[in-house]
């Protein structure tokens, strides 16, 4: 789950961590502001999305120009995210700009806290190009971030004195607020100092565990639901993982892995996966009927391809409720079937026996191919 900027550095006020002077009145802070357009994207900036206005009224004018306008950048996609709402700051006087953030590394299973002195800009092109230069710490888990590892990387970013020691207990802080929230992501870039040795959040980004918002109710409360594809939400609802893409083939999958598999081999066969989606190991008839519907919400899925291997999920079970979806929503859309595994014979069974236009295939090349094939027909190149 992700949350806007302000109220990412709501959450940073909480646990003392130096963040700019702030509200969504600009009278309130009576110097030069700065206005941000709040979108769930990076690359605002770039966009026209920040501003620096000298007044007030400025920035007003700035506000109503940003409100209602369509952002793009280069995480949005060609469509861009509505801007609802602005966060007005104080501009600050900057020394420099380094970069910190936190993720979960899956392959120490640990916090990995990452420091650069390449602040301000993307991260992913520092890694590409000068990845030397992105100093990187490991928490225990047991024993948390400890103070030296802070202090290890405020050094390294060549701070000195009280802006190290700033630094370090900035670092601390946000360790605390990544573990306590179930954060995935905590990324504060570019984080300044300043020339009194201050150490500021200038910008930030805080990413939560979607498996852990049972017990953070209060993060729970904070999510706009405007800025996620409705589709997503739906599916949501219902404990399915679906992500909405672009293409035109519609995908209905057990297993991440294997509709992972299944979008690879789309793209292979010359077409545009529409979605993923994982209708999960014990998949129910009801279950995989929601999953159906949503697939088919997407206007533009021209086919379908439902995957399924059957080890806990049972393929009978998968080819009714495809086909109690496809009665319920007149089904004009070409379906294509293949099913391996326990039930799979019955499945196909009740599929041929349905009195419906689904295709059956053996092998996923074959699957995936006629596919490709029936959307193209149906007007989707």
């Amino acid at each position: 789950m992700k949350v806007h900027e302000y109220q990412a550095k709501e959450l940073l006020k909480q646990y003392g961590i130096p963040v700019p002077e702030g509200g969504v009145v600009a009278e309130s802070i009576g110097t030069k502001v700065v206005v941000k357009a709040q979108i769930h994207a990076g690359g605002r900036g770039k966009a026209g999305g920040v501003k620096l206005v000298d007044t007030p009224e400025q920035a007003a004018k700035v506000a109503d120009g940003l409100l209602g306008k369509s952002l793009v950048t280069y995480q949005t996609g060609p469509e861009g995210s509505v801007v609802n709402q602005v966060l007005v700051e104080g501009a600050l006087a900057i020394a420099s700009e380094l970069y910190l953030g936190m993720v979960i590394d899956r392959a120490t299973e640990r916090v990995a806290v990452m420091a650069c002195t390449e602040g301000g800009v993307e991260i992913e092109t520092v890694a590409a190009e000068t990845p030397e230069k992105i100093l990187k710490e490991f928490a225990d888990p047991n024993m948390g971030l400890m103070p030296y590892q802070a202090r290890k990387l405020a050094f390294g970013l060549g701070l000195k004195g009280k802006t190290a020691s700033a630094a370090a207990s900035f670092i601390l802080k946000l360790y605390r607020l990544f573990v306590d929230k179930d954060c995935s992501i905590a990324e504060i870039n570019p984080l300044i100092t300043t020339e009194d040795g201050a150490v500021i959040a200038l910008d930030a980004k805080l990413n939560f565990d979607d498996n852990a918002l049972y017990r953070q109710e209060a993060v729970t409360e904070l999510r706009d639901l405007g800025e996620e594809e409705p589709l997503e939400i739906e599916a949501s609802k219902h404990g399915l993982s679906y992500i909405k893409l672009d293409g035109n083939v519609g995908c209905m999958v057990n297993g991440a892995g294997l509709a992972m598999a299944t979008m690879d081999i789309i793209k292979l066969a010359g077409g545009e996966p529409a979605n993923f989606l994982d209708v999960g190991g014990g998949a129910k008839e009801e279950s995989v009927t929601n999953a159906f519907k949503i697939i088919l919400a997407d206007k533009n899925v021209k086919a379908v391809l439902v995957n399924i291997f059957g080890g806990i999920v049972r393929c009978d079970i998968v080819a009714q409720g495809v086909i109690n979806a496809a009665r319920t929503l007149d089904l004009k859309t070409p379906v294509i079937v293949r099913l391996e595994g326990t039930n799979a014979d019955e499945g196909m069974r009740l599929i041929d026996e349905s009195g419906l236009k689904f295709e059956t295939a053996k092998g996923l090349k074959a699957a995936a191919e006629k596919s490709v094939a029936a959307a193209t027909a149906a007007g989707g190149e």
